[in-house]
């Protein structure tokens, strides 16, 4: 869960090379095409953290920000796209698919991503 106001004041303090540090630029042009893309932010932000989480690892062992990509299917369902270290960890940790969950409703966004492994 993350505060929307957080992100809110990142995009009104201009802290551009922050955003470009935590976000693909496809994140980033997504955000920004919508009306207040505080929301939209926060909600990336929380699902990379949720993924961290789900491996158990957190951001460290050399993951970062920007090797957790948010996308769309074509019916608009959230996907994670995994690249480097982070796609890494995953098949090293055995998880075989991802599940994740959006939302954002006032100040907050939430993320839950679910990593499974093949049974």
């Amino acid at each position: 869960m993350v505060r929307v106001a957080r992100f809110r004041r990142f995009l009104e303090e201009g802290k551009t090379a922050l955003l470009e540090r935590l976000f693909t630029s496809a994140e980033r042009e997504y955000a920004f095409s919508k009306r207040d893309p505080a929301p939209h932010l926060a909600a990336r932000f929380a699902a990379k953290e949720s993924f961290s989480k789900a491996l158990g690892t957190g951001f460290r062992d050399g993951l970062s920000w920007k090797e957790i990509e948010v996308v769309h299917d074509p019916l608009g369902k959230p996907e994670l796209v995994l690249t480097g270290r982070a796609a890494e960890i995953l098949g090293e940790r055995g998880f075989s698919s991802l599940q994740l969950s959006l939302s954002h409703d006032g100040e907050y966004a939430t993320a839950v991503v679910v990593a499974e492994k093949e049974r």
